[in-house]
């Protein structure tokens, strides 16, 4: 028996990277997921070959009426809903200092890493409280507690604030047997970040900051994702649980 058998999951972010390898992970632990995403040809892909554990849907975590369909699938299909694992997040390569990241920018990195996260608890919670309890999982990022010389400040403010409201959830929703966490990931290879480091000069600065000499993988990630989403982690709440191979640790 999986870790997560007869749990209910809504992913977002679910078509590629961590929220793909998420679903299929959450799938082969025994639960049953909605898979949410803007591109609905990936997420078709990602839910492939699961025989019906996992089913997808196509939407926009910042149109709130689109979130309320997530949850509104998970109810309709598997009758509960029992986890939140808010993955969708962007980084644009043009997001740098305050001085030169445009308003452009700024207002799409917000809509989607806080106000989208923040629709997807709205419409979400209600469903945990009403399952009796479960477990909300925030996608932060390491960038949120350390400063960077190579600054991404719209990515890193938005992820700062995905903690700081995880932490009002936590204590808002504890008493309704509902726990949020943050996950902050370090650099994770994904095809994101790929593109990112295309360039071998600016792969070899970040390797170097990383104690274990390598990028994380997805599951490094969905790994502490499981146990958050499994009963294993019933007293574990409020929490920003580092996934950095040591980067954050690094003076040097």
């Amino acid at each position: 028996m999986g870790r997560l058998e007869g749990k209910v999951a809504l992913i977002t972010g679910a078509g590629s990277g961590m929220g793909r390898a998420a679903t299929q992970r959450f799938v082969r632990e025994g639960a049953c997921v909605v898979a949410a995403d803007i591109n609905g040809e990936a997420v078709d892909q990602t839910v492939s070959g699961t025989d019906g554990k996992a089913v997808a849907v196509a939407g926009d975590v910042t149109k709130e009426a689109d979130v309320a369909r997530f949850v509104k699938t998970a109810s309709d299909r598997f009758g509960r809903l029992d986890v939140l694992y808010n993955n969708a997040g962007i980084f644009d390569e043009a997001d740098e200092s305050v001085l030169t990241t445009s308003d452009a920018i700024w207002d799409r990195t917000m809509a989607i890493n806080v106000k989208g996260l923040a629709f997807c608890c709205k419409h979400g919670i209600p469903e945990l409280i009403k399952a009796g309890g479960g477990s909300v999982i925030n996608i932060a990022s390491f960038v949120a507690l350390v400063g960077c010389t190579v600054p991404q400040d719209a990515y890193t403010a938005s992820k700062g604030a995905v903690i700081a409201l995880t932490k009002s959830l936590a204590v808002q929703f504890g008493p309704k047997h509902v726990r949020a966490n943050a996950i902050c990931p370090g650099p994770i290879e994904t095809p994101l970040m790929r593109d990112l480091l295309k360039d071998e000069a600016k792969k070899r600065v970040r390797l170097n900051r990383i104690p274990m000499g390598r990028f994380g993988q997805a599951d490094d990630v969905v790994s502490l994702a499981v146990f958050l989403a499994s009963d294993e982690s019933t007293w574990t709440n409020g929490a920003a649980l580092v996934v950095d191979g040591g980067i954050t640790s690094n003076y040097f």
